[in-house]
């Protein structure tokens, strides 16, 4: 049974109206800009069931903006994200759509960088300000942002979760979950996810972004009240 914390039946420190429409958007967000990383020129908000029918009403619109520009939930100038980012120079635009049987509070965020590439997030706002990020650039995938999370794409020959791991152990940091996904067989494209107990540095990714057969390794470190 899932322990909760004061956090969970509180709700999150987050300007309002809605943990779910507003704190959870914000933190989508957020996470979105941190995978894409700076020098964001256009964002495509793609919002799904009652994120496309409420978005304007509960405030999402602002939140998810306010996290793209790297505001917590209860950033006084979430509020004003929208305006900053016409500042920024930053398209922003939200499209209702339909995105199939996912949750209701549910958004596709389409990045655009100024040197051109191309970054696809999506994630669900599940209640209590909490997420869920299911997709990482066409990778079917899975985490909630509430650990330190490594994200990595590679081939998928043997040693590979070893060669990860030894990485891991060898800079003191403890796994707390570990998945695997592929959409083919051996020696095709995989992602691996690490969802682990310690603050992820620049260094330690830049290692597993050494190791033979890996694409591309990222770190999100998770949002603190106290940040």
């Amino acid at each position: 049974m899932r322990e909760y914390s004061a956090f969970d039946i509180l709700g999150p420190i987050m300007i309002g109206p809605s943990s779910s429409h507003t704190a959870g958007a914000a933190r989508l967000g957020k996470i979105a800009r941190t995978i894409a990383g700076d020098g964001i020129k256009a964002v495509h908000f793609l919002l799904h069931g009652s994120f496309a029918t409420t978005y304007k009403g509960h405030g999402t619109d602002k939140a998810l903006v306010a996290g793209i520009l790297g505001m917590n939930p209860w950033d006084e100038n979430l509020r004003n994200s929208m305006e900053l980012a016409a500042k920024s120079n930053i398209e922003i635009e939200f499209i209702p759509t339909d995105l199939g049987d996912v949750h209701p509070n549910t958004v596709k965020v389409l990045i655009t960088k100024e040197d051109g590439k191309t970054v696809q997030v999506v994630g669900s706002s599940i209640g209590g300000g909490n997420i869920v990020v299911t997709e990482v650039d066409g990778d079917k995938l899975e985490f909630t942002g509430v650990y330190p999370t490594i994200l990595i794409n590679h081939i998928d020959v043997p040693g590979m979760v070893a060669k990860v791991t030894s990485v891991l152990f060898d800079h003191k940091i403890n796994i707390a979950f570990m998945k695997v996904y592929r959409t083919s067989g051996k020696g095709s494209a995989a992602a691996m996810v690490f969802e682990v107990d310690d603050i992820i540095g620049e260094h330690v990714i830049n290692v597993i972004n050494s190791i033979p057969n890996v694409k591309k390794a990222r770190a999100i470190n998770p949002i603190r009240e106290e940040e």
